[in-house]
């Protein structure tokens, strides 16, 4: 009798080029398919919040900020390396910090850093903000596009689009949450969930762990990153974040929008907030023609469906945001061989 294979998603983009270059995916037997999900920050970036940093990135006196891997991601009317190739001060760091340095420098000139990352970035900016506000550095701010794992986690298991037995969850990213907030996951959808680290063995014990909770029918939240990750995370950062942040609803490539899963500026933090200084629209973002990032982050399809892969779309020349990023699942796919 034919069983359906158990399927277990990274959600990770450090996991997804792990997996990649360790060749797990070759070495596991048929009755286990790995599935890569929305774990990029940069992929998962939509297409309307790029045009809206250009958009701000188009305003007379600023200087926009952001890191080298959002350069290139396309949004409507091109990249933020189109808009630089015109003129406009758009410039990389390596650190929300090094905007902050460009703010101090620069005083007559208003420094924008575009916020993107997860649970693992967003503390550092939060400090920074306090940072700007303790120094009095007021011409600087920040486009909060940050992501939050957990609400699109539910949002993945809610849809209908493609079954996910299991969780191999981001090591980062519970360095900060902890492993608690994954117990919400594994009572209301019964999926277990295990944290895992970067080396091939730490992937290969994880996978392991999942497949005896379902052989089992026990499903749990398990730390096997247990040298990093901790149940109730990193508190300090956490209490970092929630000072100057708290929930919004956000919008995600492939997941379209997720209530409280991104980031807003709190009340007293909103001088900080680029979108009040700058309130500039822009119509709805269009994905590439024929990218199938948005298919692939849901783990409906693979980079080999796309027809531009390897073709159109190489590292070189992008078509869309998961070749852009050095931790896209169609960058792994590519570089190594899937």
């Amino acid at each position: 009798m034919n069983r359906d294979p158990i399927r277990l998603m990274e959600v990770c983009g450090t996991h997804t080029m792990a997996i990649a270059r360790a060749g797990i995916k070759k070495i596991l037997p048929p009755g286990i398919a790995l599935l890569s999900g929305p774990g990029c920050p940069v992929c998962v970036t939509s297409g309307h919040d790029i045009d809206r940093a250009a958009a701000v990135g188009r305003q007379k006196g600023v200087i926009l900020t952001t890191f080298g891997d959002m350069m290139r991601v396309p949004g409507s009317r091109g990249s933020l390396q189109d808009l630089k190739r015109e003129g406009r001060d758009i410039r990389i760091v390596y650190s929300c910090l090094d905007a902050l340095e460009i703010a101090r420098r620069t005083p007559r000139r208003d420094v924008v850093f575009m916020g993107v990352g997860f649970e693992t970035t967003a503390p550092t900016v939060a400090a920074t903000v306090l940072e700007a506000r303790k120094k009095g550095i007021r011409n600087f701010s920040v486009l909060p596009h940050f992501k939050l794992i957990f609400p699109a986690l539910e949002a993945l298991l809610l849809s209908e689009a493609v079954r996910i037995d299991g969780f191999i969850c981001p090591g980062h990213v519970s360095v900060i949450t902890g492993s608690r907030p994954y117990e919400k996951i594994v009572r209301r959808f019964k999926r277990p969930c295990v944290i895992t680290g970067f080396e091939p063995s730490d992937i290969l014990k994880g996978i392991g762990t999942l497949v005896r909770a379902l052989r089992t029918r026990r499903p749990r939240v398990v730390i096997e990153y247990t040298r990093a990750v901790r149940p109730a995370g990193n508190i300090k950062a956490r209490q970092l974040l929630n000072t100057v942040f708290e929930p919004a609803t956000a919008q995600w490539r492939g997941l379209g929008v997720i209530k409280k899963s991104g980031l807003a500026f709190r009340r007293a933090f909103r001088d900080f907030d680029a979108l009040r200084r700058w309130p500039v629209r822009v119509a709805a973002g269009k994905e590439p023609a024929g990218c199938l990032c948005g298919d692939v982050l849901r783990g409906v399809k693979t980079p080999a469906d796309c027809r531009l892969f390897g073709k159109k779309c190489t590292p070189e020349h992008p078509v869309g945001p998961c070749m852009v990023s050095s931790e896209g699942t169609c960058a792994a796919f590519y570089h190594y061989g899937q």
